[in-house]
Formats: C-alpha cells, structure tokens, sequence
C-alpha cells in the first residue's frame, strides 16, 4: 500500500469500548451525520471481501444513497484484506477502512467500528458471505417500523442452516440452553442469541460501556443496552465459500466466560450482601424465639408450634429491614400500606416456596447424591441447600416482591 492510500485508512479508537453520541469531531470533515453505519469485522478475507463490498453498496445505493457507509474493521490481516478494502475506497467512497494492530476480536472490532461510526442506525455483517447481504433490506424495514433491534435468526421461520454436521448443530444448540441457564434475562429475549448479523439504534447502545468477550457480540447488546423492541428475519446460514472457518474450541470457552461475566456484571452483588446480612439476622431471631417459645426452662410450648411462630416472626423482622434497607430504594416508589402489605404477603409466599425448595434439596443431596456417606454430611447438604435458597429467594423477591408496578402520585 502506498502512503496515499494509508491516509486513507480509520485510525482506531482506544480506551473504554464505549459508543459516543457522536462520533469525534475529526469524523465530521466534509461530512454530515448519516442514516446507516455498517461494519464489517474482517480477519483474513481478502477472497470474499470485494465481492462482498460490491454487493452490498449496490443494495444500500437503491436503498438510502448517500445516506450510509460500510466500515471494515480488519485485525491486521496477514493475508492483507484491509489493503485491499482501502484500494476499493475510490471506487465506493462510501466506504471507510480501519486496520487494528494493537487488538484482536470480532465484538470488540464491532465496537471499534461503531465508536468512529456517524450513521442513526448501527449495524454489523460477518466478512466471509454467510449472512445473506439482501437481507439488509427487511432488517431495515423492522427498523423502520419502529424496532430498536432488528436481527437475522437461523431459528424463526424461514431461518436455518444450510450444510452444518449433527455435531456442530448440537454445539450451537448447547451453547445457546447454556445462555438460558446462565444469563436467562438476557438470552431468552431473542430465538437466535448467537447470530452476528443485525441492526440497532445508536440511542439503545449510546453511553452504554461494553465489555465482550469473544465473538457473540450480540449478546453484549442485549444485556447492557436499552432494548425495548426486537424484530427477527428469518435467514439461511450460508457454507462459507473461501478462506477458513473461525469456529473453535477457543471460541466456545470464550462464549462461556463472556457469559458468566455479563452474568456477574448484571447481578446486583450490593443488594444481595444486603440480603444475606438481613437472613442472617432472621436467623438470630428464629433461632432466640424457638428457645423463648419451647425450651422446657421457658415457655414449654410444643416444638412445631413454636418453630411455626419463630419463622413467622423470623420472616417479619427480614420483611422489615430488606423493606427498609436492601429494597428500600424500589419500596420508596410504592408507597403507601396497602402496596406494603402487598409486598409482605408476597415475601411469605416467596419464603414459603425457598422452604419447600430447603428441604427437597436436602433430601436430594443427603439420599441421592450420597452425602448420608460423608462425615457431617446432613450439615454439608442443608448447607449448600441454604446457599441455593438464598440465591432463590433473592432473585423471585426482586423480580417479583419489591418491583415497581404502580407509583402512587
């Protein structure tokens, strides 16, 4: 490449992946704000890249001419496709190219791209010719018809794929029940999670600092941007035609530690330390009560009547303080008796369903999964059962005790 066609070439942000409302002021020379920003994370594609280029501003030109741009985001490709993509800007001046030295990785080249991206509507195509190009056009109908997040899906209908083997189905399968075991919010809101083909709104990802791992960018999206409506296209994934698939092992322990990331990242660690600080004080309770109640030198009530009245009371004294202390932020928004007796009753009900959930799991470690066997095992099972319950009852208390579902005035 010659030194003409270098100056060419984006120069690629660095810092936090963090999308601007606009793009750095440099961007704007000779130029206004567009409609569409495509970008098209590349790495060793040089066979595919041209016909790819071509394909796509020809639907884009009918389209919204003028109105967009195609940015290829190439991690210093040995093979040379970002020298090739900057020798076709004269031909497409809608096209701008950035090549990365110092960092790898399709969702974070996504990001790259989007952050120096001026287009309303942000996009992203693999570089190899396996998403469709024409389906540009009915992604960009749902985004016209007022989606936030219009995405290509290999699992609606009309979607799926072409020549896959039993074993990399079942991958692609397995990886996305895992989604929904791990981030359940998050992966559950779309049929295809693992897709890289889709559009988004620039003001659903604005401001909104992300942290990807791997290649499931779309994931990343999802969980830390404003989404409200989604729209899915049905598609058939296409064999890729040249150069060599980038599927790997790798990738997958990738996706699973990208996962487990935005899992602990949306998890609210301060409220549930809270949570567990007031359980153990309900624990204080239950247990000083159970001995005021029963205990032959006090009270000398029967044993299951007074266990029944110190979990009550128990449940009230942890009702109290997460109202007050853990939720007390959401509980300030319903104000009122009425809505805070609504938010005890459900408490009661969550806390009665953790007891039940207790003690099947105490059954199942202790009888099935052989803990009678071990030294203190019915300690170590009740136990790990706790933990699991706590997590329950943190979880279904959130979304469902203290939500905000009327605001008085």
């Amino acid at each position: 490449m010659n030194i003409s066609q270098s100056n060419l070439l984006i120069t690629a942000p660095s810092g936090a992946l963090v999308i601007p409302a606009l793009p750095p002021a440099p961007v704007y020379v000779g130029s206004d704000s567009l409609l569409f920003s495509l970008v098209v994370p590349t790495y060793n594609e040089r066979k595919n890249i041209k016909r790819l280029i071509r394909q796509l501003c020809h639907l884009l030109d009918e389209l919204m001419s003028g109105l967009y741009e195609l940015i290829v985001v190439d991690d210093n490709s040995p093979d040379g496709t970002w020298e090739l993509a900057a020798e076709l800007i004269s031909e497409y001046p809608q096209l701008r190219v950035m090549r990365r030295v110092e960092e790898r990785g399709l969702s974070t080249a996504v990001i790259r791209g989007w952050q120096v991206a001026r287009g309303q509507v942000l996009g992203v195509i693999d570089g190899d010719l396996q998403h469709p190009p024409e389906l540009l056009l009915q992604l960009w109908k749902q985004i016209e018809g007022g989606a936030d997040l219009a995405i290509a899906s290999r699992h609606v209908e009309g979607g799926g794929v072409s020549e896959w083997s039993l074993i990399r189905r079942f991958l692609s399968r397995g990886a996305q029940l895992l989604g929904l075991v791990i981030c359940p919010e998050v992966v559950s809101r779309v049929s295809d999670p693992m897709t890289g083909y889709f559009l988004v709104r620039r003001a659903c990802v604005v401001d909104r600092e992300m942290n990807p791992l791997g290649y499931k960018i779309l994931i990343e999206v999802l969980g830390r941007g404003k989404i409200r409506w989604i729209a899915e296209v049905g598609y058939v994934f296409q064999e890729r035609q040249h150069g060599e698939s980038k599927v790997t092992g790798k990738q997958y322990l990738e996706y699973i530690q990208h996962l487990l990331k935005l899992r602990f990242s949306l998890w609210p660690v301060g409220r549930f330390l809270r949570f567990a600080m007031v359980g153990l004080s309900g624990v204080f309770v239950d247990m000083l009560m159970l001995y005021l109640l029963s205990d032959p030198t006090t009270l000398a009530w029967g044993l299951t009547r007074s266990k029944i009245i110190a979990s009550e009371l128990a449940i009230v004294n942890n009702f109290l303080w997460n109202d007050a202390w853990t939720f007390g932020d959401i509980s300030r928004k319903q104000r009122g008796k009425r809505h805070r007796f609504q938010r005890f009753l459900k408490f009661n009900l969550v806390c009665l369903a953790g007891l039940i959930l207790n003690v099947l799991l105490l059954n199942l470690l202790y009888n099935v999964f052989g803990f009678d066997r071990l030294p203190y095992g019915r300690y170590a099972a009740n136990l790990i059962a706790i933990g699991i319950v706590t997590f329950w009852n943190f979880w279904i208390n959130l979304k469902l005790s203290w939500r905000v579902t009327a605001v008085d005035q």
